[in-house]
């Protein structure tokens, strides 16, 4: 969801807040995550407040905590993935 701005030129702009990319990013690195969930939350009352540029500035940390998260989550699972499919046939040789 974007909350609506008027930005120096008249034009409507919105800011994202990346509410979603953060809650899904709580099951891949939830430390991470919960961070993101913050900074998501406070986009939308710095916009209501006037403070666009708070607003922007907390919607790219949001972004940022949110993928970085994801990412983690995602390259843990590769990692445990080889180290058990390289645990498996260890097992099979010795076998």
């Amino acid at each position: 969801m974007a909350q609506e701005w008027n930005s120096p030129s008249g034009t409507p702009t919105s800011v994202p807040n990346y509410l979603i990319p953060a809650i899904i990013s709580l099951l891949c690195c939830w430390p991470l995550a919960i961070v993101a969930i913050i900074f998501a939350a406070q986009v939308n009352g710095k916009v209501a407040a006037g403070d666009i540029q708070g607003a922007v500035d907390a919607s790219k940390k949001a972004k940022l905590f949110s993928y970085i998260a994801i990412g983690l989550g995602l390259a843990l699972c590769v990692v445990y993935g080889i180290l058990m499919l390289l645990g498996v046939a260890g097992g099979m040789m010795n076998s």
